[in-house]
C-alpha cells in the first residue's frame, strides 16, 4: 500500500522540516542522539518500519518562512485555497495518491521516528480502516471541560478514546473521503464520530510523550463553541437523539464559560500599538514601493483620496501580483524598536492585553506580532491566490462606524479599539494606545491613556496625554500601572 503523509500547516518554519524528515523515515536510530528512541528506532527498523511515500504540506497562509523550508526538502507544498485546519487537510486528502493517509501536526518536532509507522500499521495489516493517536500530555482543558462530557451525553460509544480532539490521526483514504472536514476546531471530533457512524473499525494508537503547544486561556470559547457545535451537528443526524441531552449540554458550555471569566478576571487593561513607523521603524508599504517601483502611484493615490477606505483599496491594487514570502522579506528588512518585546512581557506580567490595531495587513501584522508576543491583532486581510496578491483586501466590519463609536468617521482604528473592548469586556478608561499618525488620532483621544510615538503630527501630539520623543518603549510602563 502507498502511505501518504498530510501536513497542515501554519507559522511552522521552525519544525516544519523536522517533521517532514520524520515522516519520511529519514530520522532513524544512526542520527538520533536520545538512546531510548535509537533502541526503539532500530528495532522497528529491523521489522520493516512503515514510512510516508509521499508527504504534502498545506499551509495555511503562513507569515514565516514555513512555506519555504518545507519546500527546501523537496516535500510537495500547497498553498490551501481557504484558511481553516479542516480545508487544508481536505485539499491534502483531495492531492494525496496513498491508499492510506496519515495527518501529522506541524508544530511537533520531538515525534518518535516511528510515527508514521505507528499510526499506519494496524490499517496496512487490516485490523483497522482509521486510526487516532493518544500521547502522555496534561489533559487538554476543552477536552476535559467540553469533549468528554458531550460525549458522554451524546456519544457514549466515544468515550473509550482517552483524547478525542487529537489531530494525528490515519485512515483508508476511500473512508476518508466519506467524512465531513469541519474547517474550525470541531474538525478532529467531527472526523472521529464520521467514523463511528460509518462503522469504521477504529484503533487508538499511544505515541507516548509529546510535549505540544496550550492555547491561551482566550482561545478556549471559539474552541469550545467549535468543537460543541461539531458534536451537536452529528447528533441531530441520529434517529434516537433527544431534545433533553441537547439541552443538557447547555450546561457544559456554561461551565467553560464561568472557567474562562474566571482566569480572566486579572485581565481588564489592554496596550494596543500601532504598526508602521511605531513598532516598526518605517512604513511597510513604503518599503514595498520603494522595492517594487510604485512609488509614484503610491504618493498619487495618498494625495487625491481623502477617504481612507478608497484608498486602501487603491493601494492593495498596486501590491497585486507580489508574493507574500517576498513581501514579508522586505518586512523583516524594516528594524523593530529594539525594547518593544521586553516591554510588551512586562506590560502581560501587570495584567494588560497587548496587540497591535494597524490600517496594514493582517499577514505582516501577524508576522511581526508573533516576534513580540502580541496577543491580537486587527488589520486589514490582503487577498492571497497560491501565494500571490489579487489585488483585492477585505476591510473587516471593526474598522467601520458602529452604534457605540466614539468619533464620525466611517472607517477609523478607534472603532476596531471600542470592538476589542467589547471582546474582552475592558472599560475605554483601561486602555493603553500608542501611535504616531494622523489614523491614530481618534484612537489616541479616546483611550484611557493616549501616547504620541516619536510623531509628526501636531494635532496628535496634541492630544495624547504623554508624547514620546525616543525610540524606546520603556517610558510606557510609567502609566501601566
Amino acid at each position: 500500500m502507498k502511505i501518504t503523509a498530510i501536513i497542515p500547516s501554519l507559522n511552522e518554519e521552525e519544525s516544519i522540516a523536522e517533521v517532514i524528515s520524520i515522516a519520511r523515515g529519514e530520522r532513524l536510530a544512526p542520527a538520533d542522539p536520545n538512546p531510548l528512541r535509537k533502541l526503539l528506532s532500530l528495532f522497528v527498523f529491523e521489522q520493516d518500519a512503515l514510512f510516508a511515500d509521499e508527504v504534502i504540506v498545506v499551509d495555511d497562509h503562513s507569515t514565516d518562512n514555513t512555506v519555504a523550508r518545507a519546500k527546501e526538502t523537496g516535500a510537495d507544498v500547497i498553498i490551501s485555497a481557504k484558511r481553516g485546519k479542516g480545508a487544508s487537510m481536505r485539499e491534502g486528502l483531495l492531492m494525496a495518491t496513498g491508499d492510506v493517509v496519515a495527518f501529522l501536526d506541524a508544530d511537533i518536532p520531538d515525534y518518535l521516528p516511528t510515527v508514521v509507522d505507528q499510526l499506519v500499521k494496524p490499517i496496512v495489516s487490516d485490523r483497522a480502516d482509521f486510526t487516532k493517536a493518544t500521547f502522555d500530555r496534561q489533559a487538554g482543558r476543552v477536552t476535559e471541560l467540553v469533549a468528554k462530557p458531550l460525549l458522554g451525553l451524546l456519544f457514549p460509544e466515544a468515550m473509550r478514546f482517552s483524547q478525542p480532539l487529537s489531530g494525528m490521526i490515519a485512515g483508508r483514504r476511500e473512508m476518508l473521503m466519506k467524512v465531513e472536514f469541519e474547517n474550525d476546531y470541531g474538525v478532529d471530533i467531527g472526523i472521529l464520530l464520521d467514523m463511528i457512524a460509518e462503522g469504521a473499525r477504529i484503533e487508538e494508537v499511544s505515541l507516548g510523550r509529546i510535549a505540544n503547544k496550550m492555547k491561551q486561556w482566550q482561545q478556549l470559547a471559539p474552541m469550545s463553541r467549535d468543537v460543541a457545535r461539531a458534536i451537536l451537528k452529528r447528533v441531530k443526524r441520529r434517529a434516537n437523539y433527544t431534545l433533553e441531552a441537547i439541552s443538557s449540554s447547555t450546561v457544559v458550555l456554561d461551565q467553560l464559560d464561568f472557567a474562562i471569566k474566571e482566569s480572566l478576571q486579572g485581565l481588564k487593561k489592554i496596550a494596543i500599538f500601532d504598526l508602521d513607523n511605531t513598532i516598526l521603524e518605517g512604513r511597510v508599504i513604503e518599503k514595498l514601493a520603494e522595492q517594487y517601483g510604485f512609488q509614484k502611484a503610491f504618493l498619487d493615490i495618498v494625495s487625491e483620496n481623502p477617504n481612507p477606505y478608497v484608498t486602501t483599496k487603491l493601494v492593495a491594487q498596486l501590491i497585486k501580483g507580489l508574493d507574500f514570502g517576498k513581501m514579508l522579506s522586505a518586512v523583516n528588512e524594516i528594524p523593530i524598536v529594539p525594547d518593544t518585546a521586553e516591554v510588551i512581557a512586562e506590560l502581560k506580567t501587570r495584567g494588560y492585553i497587548v496587540g497591535i490595531i494597524t490600517d496594514g495587513y493582517e499577514f505582516i501584522a501577524q508576522h511581526v506580532g508573533q516576534k513580540i508576543g502580541a496577543d491580537f491583532v486587527m488589520a486589514n486581510e490582503l487577498e492571497f491566490s497560491n501565494g500571490i496578491a489579487t489585488g483585492e483586501v477585505k476591510v473587516p466590519s471593526f474598522f467601520t462606524r458602529a452604534r457605540g463609536s466614539v468619533c464620525h468617521h466611517d472607517f477609523c482604528k478607534s472603532n476596531a479599539m471600542i470592538a476589542l473592548c467589547d471582546r474582552y469586556q475592558v472599560h475605554l478608561e483601561n486602555v493603553m494606545a500608542i501611535g504616531d499618525g494622523e489614523n491614530d488620532i481618534c484612537m489616541v483621544r479616546h483611550a484611557g491613556v493616549g501616547i504620541a510615538f516619536c510623531s509628526q503630527n501636531v494635532v496628535l501630539n496634541r492630544i495624547a496625554d504623554k508624547v514620546l520623543t525616543e525610540r524606546r518603549f520603556q517610558p510606557l510602563l510609567e502609566y501601566a500601572l
